[in-house]
């Protein structure tokens, strides 16, 4: 009977737990999963992948972090049937998925992602630094620096240049 109790214990963890968002990003892409926001097949944009897990356990894969973050903002304009939970991006350099809440990101790069610019999501500030340098960017943001204006103007095409003007007239 213990043996059957641990059995159905480590069971529910296994299926269940994963299922209620959180603690890991989901690793496996199909081949015919489309961002939410602008309708591209988003496995075949390996470096750029970025994924929202919603708090009904529904995970939602993006092109890159623009689109990524214009959902997270909006979810419901983008057929979102709760709200975000954990965020998961690709780490620029190591390609391998981080937190996106607590990851750095760079604007106004001359790195270009699968739909034009990008926030660039590095592991660490000192990454971020150095990415900023070696790539001409513009400035470095935390993800809850990021506001859905600025999302709205890299989305238009901005460079960044606009959005670095706006974060120092407010």
């Amino acid at each position: 009977m213990k043996k059957y109790l641990m059995f159905v214990f480590a069971l529910f963890f296994l299926t269940v737990a994963p299922l209620a968002g959180g603690a890991n990003p989901v690793t496996e892409v199909a081949e015919n999963e489309r961002c939410p926001v602008c309708g591209m097949f988003v496995a075949k944009y390996k470096p750029w992948l970025a994924q929202v897990q919603m708090e009904n356990g529904t995970v939602h894969f993006f092109d890159g972090v623009k689109d990524m973050l214009a959902f997270f903002h909006e979810p419901g304009n983008y057929g979102g049937t709760s709200s975000p939970g954990d965020v998961y991006v690709t780490d620029y350099y190591s390609q391998q998925w981080i937190d996106g809440k607590t990851a750095y990101y760079v604007t106004g790069s001359d790195v270009i992602g699968p739909m034009g610019h990008e926030f660039v999501p590095l592991a660490s500030e000192e990454a971020a630094h150095s990415f900023l340098k070696d790539h001409k960017g513009e400035k470095i943001y935390r993800f809850e620096q990021i506001s859905p204006e600025m999302v709205t103007e890299m989305r238009s095409g901005m460079k960044g240049k606009k959005m670095h003007k706006m974060q120092h007239s407010n």
